[in-house]
Order: structure tokens, then sequence, then C-alpha cells
């Protein structure tokens, strides 16, 4: 976000968002991860629960989900954007009107969002191919101010997924680009001594990418102000992931550094959450899908047909429960896989501190600390 350290951003919409409500400082995404991250938002589950372990993974289809929740809560559900949750629709497999859409009644998922000007959607119905010429974002916000100007008579609930800021960084509207120079940008003290060329240009694409972003959030904001809707909706802006931007002198995400799992949380609810409101609250992917239930009053506890509770906070790890009790005085955030496959990652984390037992498939559990200060590259570790 625009004020926080070693950030160079130029944004209004996002400025404004959290000027009229509030702006969480310490939310973790759970498993850095596009898949597991998006599985967890849509169950309230954790990975390990659902199966959403790595990317393409198959979301059950009888797990009870956002949309249904809310669905079946007299809601009209939408979906437009990146949905990442099945084996195939990011290389173009349509997904037709069923169980695997999860609730979601008015549907328009895209593909091929990784290139954030050839992506794709299809018609909702027959699943003909449709492509339209623009930045995936634009072309997405323009279906979301239809929604919204559609249902204004009616409760609604609406996703928008949009693909940037993912990677390809040089792939971000020229227009933005040139707000940023990149030999003038403020670089995190943690990255080597010795900095790539291409860094510099992948950090301006990167803010690029944001600040398109944010005039994409002013024409929603400014539809709910048109529409006279803005009192009475909650709006939420999130990430699933962030991407270390050659910081420790690493590259991407799925790492339990505050440049890969710290994700931006902003909330506006009129009259009910202070505007400018901090909060110093620890926040992760796991509380996103009771908390909206519980905003709105709507159950979020269940049981699929597995016989398995959602929601319930049994089955989390047995860190999670000895945090529950106190023992640790701070808050699980979650369990993740990196990349090499041989280990499982649980995250406990602090506002200073982040406590990562790595749990490998052979041999001796080592225990790792990993200092939370801006800046910091420092590795504490002990094997027991």
């Amino acid at each position: 976000m625009p004020d926080e350290p070693y950030c160079e951003l130029q944004t209004t919409h996002f400025q404004r968002l959290a000027g009229e409500g509030s702006s969480f400082r310490d939310c973790i995404s759970g498993y850095p991860l596009c898949s597991p991250y998006r599985a967890m938002l849509m169950s309230g589950r954790w990975p390990f629960q659902t199966g959403v372990v790595e990317n393409a993974v198959q979301f059950p289809d009888d797990e009870i989900s956002l949309g249904v929740t809310f669905r079946n809560a007299g809601y009209r559900t939408g979906y437009i954007g990146k949905w990442h949750l099945s084996p195939g629709d990011e290389r173009g497999e349509f997904i037709p009107k069923g169980p695997a859409r999860h609730g979601f009644e008015d549907w328009q998922v895209w593909s091929n969002t990784v290139h954030h000007f050839d992506a794709f959607t299809f018609d909702p119905d027959s699943g003909e191919k449709i492509e339209r010429q623009g930045y995936s974002a634009s072309l997405m916000t323009d279906a979301a101010v239809n929604f919204i100007g559609a249902f204004d008579a009616e409760p609604w609930m609406l996703v928008v997924s949009w693909g940037p800021p993912h990677p390809p960084f040089r792939a971000a509207p020229a227009e933005t680009k040139q707000l940023y120079d990149p030999e003038l940008l403020e670089l995190r003290p943690n990255l080597p001594a010795k900095v790539p060329p291409i860094l510099r240009q992948r950090l301006q694409g990167y803010y690029a990418h944001i600040s398109a972003l944010d005039k994409e959030l002013g024409r929603l904001l400014h539809k709910l102000d048109e529409t006279r809707q803005a009192e009475r909706t909650i709006v939420v802006y999130t990430s699933d992931h962030g991407t270390m931007m050659g910081s420790q002198g690493l590259s991407g995400k799925r790492l339990p550094y505050d440049e890969s799992c710290k994700v931006p949380f902003l909330i506006r609810y009129p009259g009910v959450i202070a505007p400018g409101w901090r909060s110093k609250l620890l926040l992760s992917s796991i509380d996103l899908f009771p908390s909206l239930c519980a905003l709105r009053r709507q159950r979020s506890l269940g049981r699929n047909p597995r016989g398995e509770r959602h929601g319930s906070r049994k089955r989390v790890p047995d860190a999670c429960a000895a945090n529950q009790e106190g023992r640790f005085g701070t808050q699980l955030f979650g369990a993740f896989v990196p990349r090499s496959q041989d280990r499982a990652l649980h995250l406990c984390s602090c506002r200073r501190w982040a406590l990562v037992p790595l749990r490998q498939s052979r041999g001796s559990i080592p225990d790792a600390q990993l200092d939370r200060r801006p800046g910091t590259a420092t590795n504490y570790g002990r094997a027991r």
C-alpha cells in the first residue's frame, strides 16, 4: 500500500477506500499461492482439508462455499475474473452450470489471465469463447460495473478477481508505467548488494499494474455512488499473495517472508466501521469466509457430504489448537507446502516474529524463526 515503508506507489482510490473504512496492516496469506488461497477464501477451510495444496487442483464440488452460502441466503451472486480452482480453467477449459460454479449465478470466469492483454472469457451458457481487446482488469471491471447497475434493487454479493499485479510485470499498461522511473525507485534494504538492472524494471511494472488496478477500483466505487448503493454495501479489497521481488535474494512467492505472505486488507462498511481506522489485529485468509458471513449475519458453519464441519478449528494443526489455549500468545496463520514438495510448513506469527516449524518427509523436524521486521534477513534455526 502507498504509505508503507520502501513503497512509492501512486494511488488515489485505494487511499480513499482506506480513509473511508479500515486498513488491516497485519493480514497474512495463510498459503501465499493462487489456488490454495482461493480455496481458503471460498470455504473458510485449510488446504489440507479441501485438498487444494497446489495450483490447478480441483476445488471439491461439495464444499460449502461463499457463493452457495450467500445464494442460499437470498443474495444475487456473481463471480468475474480469474477462478483458478480447477485443473483447466486457466488453460481455456469452460466450466458449465452446476456445482463446479459453487453457487455463483452470474458467471464470467476468464482464462489465460497471466497474459494481461490476451485473456479471454466465455458465454456463460453456451461456453463459446469470447475474445475482447484490452487490459484484462479493465474488461473484468466493465462486467462488474454492469452487474452493480443491473441488481441495484436487490441484495447481491460479487467477487471481482483481477489478474494483475501477477507477472509478467512488463505487460503493465503504458500510461501507468510512465508514473514510475525505474532508476529512481527506492529498493528494500534486504536486497542483495548487487541488484540486477531487470529488477528495477520489474518493480516499475509491478507498481504500474497496481496503479492500473487503482483506476479500476475507482470505477467500482463510482458506480456504487452513482446507483446510491455505497451506504449499504460492504467493500473488501485483499490479495492472495505478494512477491519477493529480490528481497532476501529470492523471487516468487509461497515463502514465509513479509514480501510474499503479507497482503493488503481494506474494508469499508458505512455506519459500522469507523472511517480511517488502522487495525493492528492479526488477520489471515482462513478468517475471511466466516467473517464476511458474520458481517451479513449468515451462517457459514455446516457439514459437507463427507461429514466434515466447515468453520471448525478442531481439525487444524496441533499448533493452532495450542494457540487457542493462549500458550503462544500469537495466531496461527496457515500451513503450506514449498515448491520442493518434500516438507509442510506451518506458520505461526506475531507482530515481530514468525515461528515456522518445517515438517520434513524424512528425518529431523527443524524449527526456524524469521525476524519479521522490514528489511531484516535474519534466519535463526535449530534442529531437534
